[in-house]
Parts: structure tokens; sequence; C-alpha cells
């Protein structure tokens, strides 16, 4: 592969490639020190990886239901020299792109975890304009008319405003047929569970309902039932961007039997590649369900 150092910077960019030569290592050093790669070339490259990835993936194994945590625009925004208001604008951008990558591969649910509760509690320099770009995404989701958009989290923590644009937004959805899109604005795993056995009490105490008479019934289902994804199929395949290797609380209910992918890329660098190589793994994965 006399090669390799070429293809290597082309697909990672500029970097240090060494290799074995006798009893000599030769080091090449690629990229901004002597070979530069043009831009077109790697485009190149990249789409030329995406699609032999694609083709080898099998669609009868690939996920029904992705979750994906949108992590990292604070870094990234940091690592391109930008403001962290930019950070966040290039995430939401990116948002549309991955859900044209889902449709192209038959996923019928996407769950977009954009704001947590504890998000809430950032400087208001910080929240404020975040708040902003969530509402503008979400306007701009119901307006695209592929998506059928649904809010899950706690509406009453938002703002008055964001809780108006989630509503508008729903309420479009019943008109399109297409990818069903969660948006989790102001949700968190913990309260989202916290709401469901809440919800189911005082729905069992209007039917007349005791405790007692709950304590002995109460089955998995029925919590499920009370959830803010109630009547969806629970998350196949979950995404992490930025290297970040827990859930942070994410779907704790419905992912019981998920699988997890963890990718290096912050969100807003996140490319079809990294997808469809999430969509590999998880086709190559033998699901047991506890079995």
């Amino acid at each position: 592969m006399r090669h390799k150092p070429f293809l290597i910077t082309a697909l990672t960019g500029p970097a240090s490639y060494a290799r074995p030569s006798g009893s000599k290592v030769l080091e090449f050093r690629i990229g901004t020190e002597g070979l530069a790669i043009p831009m077109k070339l790697r485009d190149l490259v990249y789409k030329l990886y995406a699609r032999r990835v694609e083709y080898r993936l099998d669609h009868d194994r690939a996920p029904k239901h992705i979750g994906v945590i949108l992590d990292g625009n604070r870094r990234w925004a940091r690592a391109s020299g930008g403001t962290t208001e930019q950070g966040h604008k290039a995430g939401a951008d990116k948002i549309q792109e991955m859900l044209g990558w889902c449709a192209e591969t038959d996923v019928e649910v996407v769950t977009l975890w954009l704001l947590s509760t504890d998000n809430l509690n950032r400087p208001e320099g910080e929240l404020l304009p975040l708040v902003g770009i969530i509402e503008d995404t979400v306007r701009d989701l119901a307006a695209d008319g592929r998506w059928r958009v649904h809010h899950v989290g706690q509406l009453d923590l938002l703002p008055d405003t964001t809780q108006k644009v989630l509503k508008e937004a729903e309420q479009k959805a019943g008109d399109i047929d297409g990818i069903l899109v969660n948006v989790a604005v102001g949700y968190g795993g913990r309260q989202e569970i916290t709401d469901a056995v809440r919800s189911l009490l005082t729905d069992r105490a209007a039917h007349g309902v005791s405790l007692d008479e709950l304590a002995e019934s109460l089955t998995v289902e029925d919590i499920s039932e009370h959830l803010y994804t109630r009547g969806q199929p629970d998350p196949d395949l979950i995404i992490r961007t930025s290297g970040e290797q827990r859930l942070s609380g994410f779907m704790l209910w419905q992912s019981a039997h998920s699988e997890y992918y963890f990718c290096e890329v912050f969100w807003p660098g996140f490319r079809k590649v990294d997808f469809l190589r999430a969509l590999r793994d998880y086709a190559a994965r033998h699901r047991r369900y506890g079995n």
C-alpha cells in the first residue's frame, strides 16, 4: 500500500504517518508540512468512502429509531476560534442534513436531545441565544414538510415563546407523512420517569383506583404508556458525539435494550460517513435483549 500515507491524510487531515523500513523508521509529514492535500480531492475521497460504506450496509438490520445526543457545540466553537453562539448555530444547521441521511436509510423515528433540564441552569447570556436557535430550528423542521415534529420534555420549564413554537410545530405534524422527529427540549431522563409516574397516579386516581390497588396491578407497560414517547418504539441505536461515553440521563427508561455508539467528532463536524459507520457498527451487533 504505497499510497497509504496519502490516503490516511486525505481521510483524516494533516498528520504524521510512520512505517518501518528495515531497521529504520521513516516518517512522512503530510499536510501543512510537505504534501498538501487539495480540499476537493479530500472531499472526493470522503464521498467515495461513504458510498462504499453505504453500499455494504445491511438495510434489513438498520435501526428504526435512532436517538442522538448532540454534544460538542461549544468545544467545536473553541477549536474553530468562534463563539459559543456560533457553535450552537453550526450544530443546528447540521440537524436537517442528518435527518436527510436518516430518510435515505429508512429510519422511522429520530430523537434529538437539544436542551436538557441541566442546560437550563446555564448563564443567561449563553442560554437565551441557545433557546432562540432552538426555536428557529424547530420552526424550520416544521416548515420543511418532511418531518413530523413532536416535543419531548417538560414544557412548563421553557419560556412562553419556546412553548408556543413547540406547540405550533406539533400541530403541523398531523398533515405530514415522514420521519417522526422528537425534539427533546427541557428534557431529563429522571424527570421523564417522575412525570410518567405522576401522570399515572393522577390518571388512576381519577378513575377511582386506590394506591393499594395500583401497587398490586402496576406493570412496566403502565409506566411506558405515560412517558413522553408513549406509543413509539424504543430507540434501537443511541449516538453520542464529542467522545463522551455516557448517556447523561438520555431516554433512561426507553434505552434498556438500546445499542450505543460513541463518536469522537464534535456534533457540528458530524459527517455522513460518521453516521454510516454508526449504522454499520449497529448492523454488525447481535442484540440479545437480555437473553
